[in-house]
């Protein structure tokens, strides 16, 4: 399938009466459809996906779409938001040790590159932490330096074991057996009701 074919599929899933903050609408990305300006298209789109929850294939369409336009970041937020409608969204305000605290000397990137491991209060059966991993996308920013703080989004690697997280729990970042940093569960959602493909 074609961008053009791809960016009005995934425009005729969004409800027409949504609005952005800044009043952007599905008509909007019509509009910029019509003057074969896909990347704003794809832009806003996005944006009328973080308005209210959307269908996996709204995702699946944009992602193909920036891929097929070789707009990596786009891609890859896409497929995170795929990951989010499957298996539910956890936000956190992280805080990352400074360097001359933590191993970590150099900033981490804020695409979902990092898979870190993370303290949630999950025990081993002999009662030790468990430590569990999760990917991290650093929101409204490229990168995050050593002692920054930026809300996040984690997507675990095992859903299962994070579902008892709730808003204002503390958990801790680790990139091995030291803390490179604390962060506080902002919003915990489950999975889309219904899926679909």
């Amino acid at each position: 399938m074609d961008v053009p074919k791809l960016l009005e599929a995934a425009s005729l899933l969004v409800p027409e009466d949504i609005a952005t903050e800044n009043d952007i609408t599905v008509a909007d990305v019509w509009e910029y459809l019509t003057q074969d300006e896909w990347e704003v298209a794809l832009g806003l789109l996005e944006e009328l996906g973080d308005v209210q929850p959307l269908p996996l294939s709204f995702w699946e369409a944009l992602a193909t779409a920036a891929e097929q336009m070789r707009m990596e970041k786009s891609a890859a937020w896409c497929h995170w938001r795929c990951y989010e409608t499957r298996n539910g969204i956890i936000r956190a305000e992280l805080t990352l040790r400074p360097a001359a605290e933590a191993r970590r000397q150099t900033p981490i990137s804020g695409a979902g590159v990092l898979r870190p491991m993370w303290n949630i209060g999950n025990r081993t059966p002999t009662g030790e932490p468990a430590l569990n991993i999760a990917m991290l996308w650093v929101e409204c920013t490229p990168f995050l330096e050593p002692g920054g703080r930026a809300s996040v989004r984690l997507a675990p690697l095992d859903p299962q074991q994070w579902q008892h997280l709730e808003p204002g729990q503390v958990i801790t970042m680790h990139e091995d057996r030291s803390v490179a940093g604390t962060a506080v569960v902002l919003e915990v959602q489950g999975p889309a009701a219904t899926p679909t493909a």
